[in-house]
């Protein structure tokens, strides 16, 4: 499996539980994470998409890190049981 295949499925899993994955884009900071994910009752995470068994890369640990301390939720996904881990979780209320 190739990490847009993984994104894609994020982006469709998100919009099909009610919520909104955009690309994030910010010029000037690279390194930061792949998608916003916004899901109902106002959970907001940033996620950072990867193949399986990759991980990321300096820059990218310190985009997190640099939102992490901004208390951000930062996740790494690097497979598709993540993805329905995480909405798992949401439902459960456990994010």
């Amino acid at each position: 499996m190739r990490e847009r295949d993984i994104e894609k499925y994020l982006y469709e899993q998100v919009k099909a539980a009610g919520g909104w994955a955009p690309k994030w884009e910010s010029p000037g900071n690279s390194g930061v994470p792949d998608r916003i994910v916004i899901l109902p009752g106002n959970k907001i995470l940033f996620v950072e998409l990867k193949a399986p068994g990759k991980k990321p890369k300096p820059l990218q640990l310190a985009q997190h890190r640099r939102l992490s301390a901004l208390n951000c939720d930062v996740r790494v996904i690097d497979g598709r049981e993540q993805v329905d881990e995480l909405l798992q979780a949401w439902r459960e209320g456990r994010l």
